[in-house]
């Protein structure tokens, strides 16, 4: 996916990673290479597996805001 990133622009694209996941640098690279509309959150002490199912760590409030503007 990383090679064609790009290609998703100007398409509004919202980023979640965990301020611990091993990923994290992956989310941000594509985050840095998206045009805008573009929202990266990192979520404070939480793993990539975290946000699967610790419903304390979910930013259902980004959600909400990203897709209520962008959609």
């Amino acid at each position: 996916m990383q090679e064609h990133i790009e290609t998703i622009s100007p398409r509004p694209v919202l980023i979640v990673t965990g301020e611990k996941a091993h990923s994290r640098y992956m989310s941000e690279e594509s985050y840095n290479r998206l045009k805008d509309p573009k929202e990266l959150v990192i979520v404070p002490g939480a793993t990539h597996t975290d946000l699967y199912d610790q419903m304390n760590l979910i930013p259902f409030d980004k959600f909400a805001s990203f897709f209520k503007e962008n959609l």
